[in-house]
């Protein structure tokens, strides 16, 4: 007889099924491919950032394939809150898995304003607060770089909701473990990391770049490892759960993120290749612990045999 395999977990009132989900930007708003994808076989759904009003976003050309991922310069292209909460959330509430928004804004107010509004509307499980967009000139990716102003963001949403509350950090600071403290310390309920790297290509033959803000942010396989160490690294400073993000492509990819200290994985550039990929995972997660007497996935939650004073990470943290 097959093992009774734990996958659920809970942050703050809500209960997950299980610790595999979509990332932000990487699965529209999440009713596109609801007909595609059985949603009820992961954890949630988080959906493409939502600002107070329309965005059109970069101009073109604004993706760019590499040989180990994907450059993008979006720009955080959204049909705005209104058309969100009219056109996309009540599609959104007849799918049967958790959702949670992703908000971006240019300051705290509309942050608090945006996350005030979707308060009033059902089925929404939760929020991730997105400060660390790389391919914007304005807002968010500041809030990512700068601990006070990221402390004092995340202390006036928290007095906002009583639903779970992500802040999605940014990768491209020398020490993310202090901004994930700050964000501990104001009330976070959680942690997303990380969002893209930001990096550069550049097409030989015009000696142009080949996204229009020069640089954008950078996902794929390629960045797997840099987002592990980032884990690791918050991780060994937090108490509060992770979501790990970056590079994961298959089951082993997101058992590393559990084993290096996640609680739950965010899959991202993949999507774009295999849009079932996040139910496989899911599954192949229950498959790895049925095969090594695993009753719950929290087991190997952080179960790395490493010792971070060994780490050059330790004076990091």
């Amino acid at each position: 007889m097959p093992l009774r395999i734990r996958t659920s977990f809970k942050i703050r009132n809500v209960e997950f099924r299980n610790r595999v989900f979509v990332a932000s930007g990487t699965f529209g708003y999440g009713d596109e491919l609801s007909d595609i994808v059985n949603l009820s076989n992961i954890g949630g759904i988080f959906t493409k950032s939502i600002t107070m009003r329309p965005r059109a976003g970069n101009i073109p050309p604004r993706i760019a394939e590499t040989s180990h991922g994907v450059l993008n310069s979006i720009g955080l292209a959204n049909i705005g809150l209104s058309a969100f909460i009219n056109n996309k959330l009540p599609v959104l509430r007849k799918i049967d898995t958790k959702i949670i928004v992703n908000i971006a804004g240019n300051c705290i107010e509309e942050y608090c304003e945006i996350l005030t509004k979707l308060e009033d509307e059902e089925g929404i499980s939760g929020y991730e607060i997105n400060v660390s967009c790389p391919n914007v000139k304005e807002g968010g990716v500041n809030f990512g770089m700068e601990q006070e102003m990221l402390f004092k963001l995340t202390s006036e949403l928290r007095k906002l909701t009583e639903k779970p509350l992500i802040i999605k950090l940014t990768p491209n600071v020398t020490y993310i473990s202090k901004f994930a403290r700050a964000v501990e310390m104001a009330g976070a309920d959680a942690i997303s990391v990380a969002n893209s790297y930001i990096g550069m290509a550049v097409d030989i033959k015009t000696r142009k770049p080949k996204v229009s803000t020069v640089t954008g942010g950078f996902s794929g396989p390629a960045i797997k490892p840099l987002a592990l160490a980032k884990v690791y690294e918050v991780a060994n400073a937090v108490k509060i759960p992770i979501f790990g993000i970056g590079g994961i492509s298959c089951t082993d990819d997101a058992i590393e993120f559990l084993i290096v200290g996640a609680s739950a994985v965010q899959i991202g550039t993949m999507n774009f290749v295999n849009p079932n990929i996040s139910e496989e995972i899911a599954r192949g997660i229950e498959e790895y612990a049925e095969k090594n007497n695993i009753l719950d996935i929290s087991e190997l939650i952080g179960s790395i045999k490493a010792d971070i004073r060994n780490s050059v990470l330790r004076n990091w943290i």
